[in-house]
């Protein structure tokens, strides 16, 4: 018997209106849709009803100053807190994940625990954690600080982060509910493990009061690509959402991220890979040209050149001419991948400043591919099949019309290539995913222990 096709996986990367940087200025756009709840409500059932694997939901914790010279006046990019967004998006979905990101550095692992395996248990299995670090100025100020603690060190405390989350997550075995009206027991102690955990960075000694996630764990999801982000990934990450230009960096991202995985003992499964796209499809080259030129020209320069500033670390261009090259950038603390992506895509293609954010305005340094179905369809399977991806964030340049473009027109077309599932067959995000179900420490054989590794012990 032939083996089944192995199928592409698709994330709804769900931002405002629109991925574009202009979105909100298109004429068929309704601006007001980034602040109003139906708007995402409408755009998960799209999701699912098109079998997306999930939703995702990006974030950060602070609202940008303008760089020097610039007016705050462009579209927030998001509005809503996004794990009580998820919660409620939950009540109108039944099968499509819900992903969110979540800073381990301005939060403590203990609510984050919380939150997830509540938004687990709500959504029958479904949650995702989006684990980021947080890259910038603006956010730590917000959080008593000065600036940004170093990319190594906020790396460092994620990697023990996610050891206490995991542990808290343990803190109940499956099924503890007894409910013995007559014995006087609501639970069973015996599967109740109080974490005893003290780090390099946290000490947290007790136990979820929330039951062990549906999922055991919710998946747990990474976005770094530099060094100290693959190294996390590979650790701890099931799902790596990734920005890359070429098939060539791509494919040398996916190999680099899958080599690391054996010296945590995991095998390359465990983890998928979705690069984020951004398709603008017509039904002609022609007309797919034309929706792209047409989201181009509503760029107001001021907040193009805002953005480009905003991903380097607010970098001041004000000194140099929009039409000279890109000047020499200082090292970063904040996201080193995304600064070599722009420096290298500038570099690679002598883009001007101007031209350089007029790139990056569709995506933010993701794909951008216009075109027919048919050729937005060509390029994902050429990606998927030649060892570049697992899969893709799609991020639709307009919302909802982008998104609803791509479930009605690619998506059939990935289908009829036996690329992607014409119906769900699991009911969590896991088994979307192809992902196992992590088992309580309690039912696997004893290993030895490390000092990062949370200690469990019994009520």
């Amino acid at each position: 018997m032939a083996k089944p096709r192995k199928q592409l996986h698709l994330g709804a990367f769900l931002q405002g209106v629109g991925h574009h940087l202009a979105a909100w200025k298109h004429p068929d756009v309704n601006p007001s849709g980034a602040v109003r709840l139906d708007h995402f409500k409408h755009l998960a059932r799209i999701a699912e009803a098109a079998k997306f694997d999930a939703v995702f939901f990006a974030d950060n914790v602070g609202l940008p100053a303008a760089p020097p010279g610039v007016q705050t006046k462009g579209a927030l990019p998001y509005y809503f807190e996004p794990l009580l967004l998820l919660a409620t998006l939950a009540g109108v979905t039944e099968r499509i994940g819900l992903v969110a990101t979540v800073s381990s550095t301005y939060l403590p692992p203990y609510h984050l625990a919380r939150k997830f395996a509540t938004l687990d248990q709500i959504s029958e299995g479904r949650s995702g954690w989006n684990l980021v670090t947080s890259g910038s100025d603006f956010e730590a100020k917000n959080f008593g600080l000065d600036q940004q603690i170093t990319h190594a060190t906020r790396y460092e405390r994620a990697r023990e982060y996610v050891d206490v989350v995991k542990g808290l997550w343990d803190s109940w075995e499956d099924e503890p509910y007894l409910f013995d009206k007559a014995g006087g027991q609501f639970f069973d102690p015996a599967k109740l493990h109080r974490l005893a955990h003290r780090g390099a960075h946290y000490a947290v000694h007790g136990a979820l009061q929330t039951e062990r996630p549906v999922q055991g764990y919710p998946v747990l999801v990474q976005a770094g690509s530099s060094d100290d982000g693959q190294d996390l990934a590979a650790a701890t990450a099931e799902l790596v959402f990734t920005a890359q230009q070429t098939v060539e960096d791509a494919r040398a991202f996916y190999s680099s991220l899958k080599s690391r995985l054996p010296q945590y003992g995991r095998d390359a499964d465990s983890i998928k890979v979705l690069p984020g796209i951004s398709p603008i499809i017509g039904q002609s080259e022609q007309e797919a040209q034309e929706k792209y030129e047409q989201l181009q020209a509503l760029i107001d320069p001021a907040i193009g050149l805002g953005l480009l500033s905003g991903f380097l670390g607010g970098f001041d261009f004000s000194p140099y001419p929009l039409d000279g090259p890109l000047p020499s950038l200082p090292p970063t603390e904040g996201w080193q991948s995304r600064q070599d992506l722009f420096v290298n895509l500038a570099r690679r293609e002598n883009l001007s400043i101007r031209q350089l954010y007029q790139r990056i305005a569709s995506a933010r340094g993701h794909l951008t591919v216009v075109g027919t179905p048919k050729r937005i369809a060509d390029q994902m399977e050429h990606w998927f099949t030649t060892g570049a991806a697992d899969g893709f964030n799609v991020m639709a340049p307009t919302l909802p019309h982008g998104l609803t473009e791509f479930a009605q027109q690619v998506i059939p077309e990935l289908q009829r290539r036996g690329l992607f599932r014409t119906e769900y067959t699991g009911k969590t995000l896991r088994e979307h995913l192809g992902l196992s179900r992590p088992a309580h420490p309690s039912q696997i054989l004893p290993s030895p222990r490390t000092e990062s590794t949370p200690a469990l012990v019994d009520a």
